[in-house]
């Protein structure tokens, strides 16, 4: 009894120890980076501009402020949408088109696809797409897969399909709530000309639907000022990748 015991307190210990090395892996090490290959995550260019993207939306609460702050700001950004939210909150969508900003694909339910059939990857990205056009009059162009995680396969398909495959080259890591101005200060310390910046104006840890995004909010304003007084300029993706700033 007394080895049962032991044995179990053993094993509870490892299983401590490997939930909190994955936290950590997950909150200080952006995943993306190892799924890049075949992808668009910044663009070389000596001219000071970046992109700022926002994904999982849209939502009721969040993105309204956001969209507020972007005003503010007089900048544009790009919101990759996820079909559900679009369908369930459509004249948030709306508005983001109407703002100016640039309206882009997330997948439908924001599922992990590198396991998908490929009918099935379809299915999600063109009625995604089509979910977007009916309700925004927007037709996307760029996919941003959830989580990053595409195989090398799907990633041949979604370009077959005649979308660009978008990530990142850096990661505000909101979800995990850092405050504004540790956010601020890591992206002001790292950004470079041509950088495409994530952040989210939905969801939080374990969902895509509710979070805070409180210091999401808070830091775009002062993001936004750190980085003109250093010289640089904010577009969409779609201006970013073509080279139209």
């Amino acid at each position: 009894m007394r080895k049962i015991k032991r044995y179990l307190g053993i094993s509870a210990v490892i299983i401590i120890l490997v939930a909190a090395a994955i936290t950590l892996f997950c909150v200080f090490f952006d995943q993306a980076v190892i799924v890049r290959k075949s992808t668009v995550y910044r663009v070389n260019t000596l001219e000071k501009v970046v992109a700022l993207t926002f994904d999982d939306g849209p939502s009721p609460v969040w993105t309204p402020q956001v969209l507020d702050e972007l005003k503010k700001a007089g900048i544009k950004a790009t919101f990759f949408m996820t079909g559900k939210h679009v369908e369930q909150y459509p004249e948030i969508a709306k508005r983001v088109a109407r703002e100016g900003h640039e309206v882009e694909n997330h997948g439908y339910s924001h599922e992990v696809m590198v396991y998908y059939k490929m009918d099935e990857l379809m299915r999600e990205i063109k009625g995604t797409e089509k979910i977007i056009r009916d309700v925004t009059g927007r037709t996307t162009k760029y996919f941003r897969p959830p989580k990053a995680w595409l195989n090398d396969t799907e990633k041949q398909k979604i370009k077959e399909m005649g979308y660009g495959i978008v990530l990142w080259s850096l990661n505000s890591k909101d979800w995990v709530t850092f405050h504004d101005k540790q956010i601020t200060s890591y992206i002001s310390r790292q950004i470079r000309p041509g950088d495409i910046i994530l952040f989210h104006d939905s969801g939080g840890v374990f969902s895509t639907e509710g979070g805070d995004r409180t210091q999401t909010v808070k830091t775009i304003p002062r993001l936004v000022k750190k980085l003109k007084e250093k010289g640089y300029r904010f577009v969409t993706i779609s201006e970013l990748l073509n080279g139209k700033f």
